[in-house]
């Protein structure tokens, strides 16, 4: 295990060649109206609209297997969600687990915003530069408490922390790289739920 403190903000990933520029509310008024739809893989980031990558195997087993990890310890008040919205200032994300604080049923009418959200995990192979630069910076600005990153091509899971959320250059304060050998320590709110294997997580 490796602890990193005062994580270096890295610089931003160039931005893909297809952008489209909006706000959130020109966005909800697309899906509303159903010019986007759920086939067209889009995602809302910094005010723009960027185009989700393939899924591969490795990247859906772990994704599988840390959603039925938190369903299981997280089933109700705070409950686990899996490729949902989080609606923030001027992005969309839908991180592929996360922990919601309350109920389900208090998210019918509204997707859930940061401050409902207690951790988050995006699992990255294709996408890891863009979730180590952009997804990391959104998530600092939005005071997302804790941020899993399962870094599939490293094997280890970087967990970031208290998000300097009002910093020019959003970031986190504090790094920890949990490597295959290691446990990892599940918190949610500062109150450790469980220390599962980095090896069970992986592929």
């Amino acid at each position: 295990m490796t602890q990193l403190f005062s994580s270096a903000t890295r610089k931003s990933a160039s931005a893909p060649a297809r952008l489209w520029r909006m706000s959130v509310e020109r966005y909800h008024q697309m899906i509303r109206k159903g010019a986007l739809t759920e086939n067209d893989r889009l995602e809302l980031l910094e005010g723009f609209l960027i185009e989700k990558t393939t899924v591969h195997p490795p990247h859906a087993f772990v994704t599988q297997t840390i959603d039925k990890l938190f369903a299981r310890l997280f089933f109700d008040d705070p409950f686990a969600s899996s490729q949902q919205p989080i609606t923030m200032q001027d992005s969309e994300p839908e991180p592929d687990v996360f922990i919601v604080r309350g109920q389900r049923r208090d998210f019918v009418q509204s997707h859930p915003a940061p401050e409902d959200v207690a951790l988050l995990a995006e699992v990255s192979d294709a996408t890891l530069q863009q979730d180590q630069t952009r997804k990391k910076r959104i998530y600092a600005r939005a005071g997302i408490p804790v941020y899993w990153i399962v870094n599939l091509p490293e094997r280890q899971i970087e967990v970031y922390t208290e998000p300097l959320s009002a910093s020019p250059s959003p970031t986190y304060r504090h790094l920890v790289i949990y490597r295959e050998e290691d446990e990892i320590p599940l918190a949610v709110d500062g109150m450790e739920t469980a220390v599962i294997p980095v090896r069970d997580l992986l592929p």
